[in-house]
C-alpha cells in the first residue's frame, strides 16, 4: 500500500485462502491450532468478500489495511481467532464500513468467490506458495505473477518504490522462475 501512494497505482484486491490451500493438509505442523487461525483467516476472507459486493475495490483494501494493522502491527492477532465476528467489525468501523457486514463471516455463499480466486493464484504460480500474490500487468503479454515479497520490514518512501521496481522487473523478465531465501530477522510492522 507504500508504493500504491507513491505511484498512484491500483490494486485489485483478490482472495488466496491458506484454509482453502491447505484443507487436505496432514503434517505434524499442521496443528488444530494452526487450522484454526486459517478457518479464522477464511472468515474474514468472507467478510472482505461480501465488502467488494456491497462497496468497491477500495472498500476492500480498508479492510485489509484495517485487519492488518490490528493483527500486525497493534499485535492484536490473538483475538481475531478467538471472536472474528467482532474482531472483523471493529475492523469494519475502522475501514469506515458498516460494522453489520461481520455478519457475513459465517456465511458459506461467499466461499465459490473465495475459491474461484484461490484457484487463479494457483494457475498463476503453481502450487506450494502462500500469501501474497502479486501479479505484474494483468492482461498484457508480459503479464507474470510471484508469490511474495515476504519481508522482514517495511520499507517507506523512496525506498519502498526502489523495492516495487526491482520487483516488477524480476516478475516480468522472461523466464524468471523463483527468487527466495529464508527469513532473516523477526517481522516489524513499524
Amino acid at each position: 500500500m507504500e508504493v500504491q501512494q507513491q505511484r498512484d497505482y491500483e490494486v485489485d484486491w483478490r482472495f488466496i485462502s491458506l484454509a482453502v490451500l491447505n484443507e487436505d493438509r496432514v503434517a505434524d505442523w499442521y496443528t488444530p491450532e494452526y487450522r484454526a487461525g486459517h478457518v479464522a483467516g477464511l472468515e474474514c476472507l468472507r467478510v472482505a468478500d461480501a465488502v467488494r459486493l456491497a462497496h468497491d475495490n477500495d472498500a476492500v483494501g480498508r479492510l485489509y489495511a484495517a485487519l492488518g494493522t490490528a493483527i500486525h502491527t497493534e499485535q492484536r492477532g490473538a483475538g481475531y481467532r478467538d471472536d472474528v465476528h467482532a474482531f472483523v467489525g471493529a475492523a469494519l468501523l475502522t475501514a469506515g464500513l458498516d460494522p453489520a457486514l461481520a455478519d457475513h463471516c459465517a456465511d458459506e455463499s461467499h466461499d465459490a468467490h473465495i475459491r474461484a480466486d484461490t484457484a487463479l493464484a494457483l494457475q498463476r504460480t503453481g502450487k506450494g506458495v502462500g500469501t501474497p500474490i502479486l501479479t505484474f500487468h494483468p492482461g498484457q503479454s508480459d503479464e507474470n505473477s510471484f508469490f511474495g515479497p515476504v519481508i522482514a520490514s517495511i520499507p517507506r518512501g523512496e525506498e519502498a518504490v526502489r523495492l516495487w521496481d526491482a520487483i516488477e522487473l524480476i516478475a516480468t523478465t522472461s523466464g524468471m522462475a523463483e527468487l527466495k531465501r529464508s527469513l532473516r530477522s523477526r517481522p516489524s510492522f513499524d
